[in-house]
């Protein structure tokens, strides 16, 4: 069985992060998906965002959750087909609700930009031609 991996990201307002991720293209996983807790984000058949209303995700923790207007606990990140994608998701992310959380970047084998989700949680989005990242072609030892 392929390992799957479950992110619990808590969130202020379901229904508006729920269409958040629905808005950029993402599909909701019915069978952890209810109406006033936590909606089921699917990335991949292996990826998953749980997307978790704080009170209920405390409930899952006894650390605090940190205020994502002034910190980051974790720096998610996920590759698209090629730069125009990079741009595109971007777009959409920012027309509902996103914010851009940083300047472009052009590593020439990278290409990156990021944004928060209505929550503060940040993700780049990325297209990388590993052919072209410095070393590629040096033996693996």
């Amino acid at each position: 069985m392929a390992k799957q991996i479950f992110i619990n990201l808590p969130v202020s307002n379901l229904a508006k992060s729920r269409a958040f991720y629905e808005a950029l293209g993402f599909k909701i996983n019915p069978k952890f998906t209810n109406e006033t807790e936590a909606a089921c984000i699917e990335v991949s058949d292996t990826i998953y965002l749980m997307l978790l209303v704080r009170p209920y995700f405390q409930t899952f923790t006894d650390r605090g959750i940190c205020d994502t207007s002034r910190e980051l606990q974790v720096l998610l990140a996920t590759n698209v087909d090629d730069r125009p994608q990079v741009d595109s998701l971007m777009s959409v992310a920012l027309a509902h609700g996103g914010t851009e959380a940083g300047a472009a970047r052009d590593y020439g084998f990278m290409y990156q930009r990021s944004f928060a989700d209505p929550d503060g949680h940040v993700f780049e989005v990325f297209h990388m031609n590993e052919a072209e990242f410095p070393g590629a072609d040096a033996p693996v030892s």
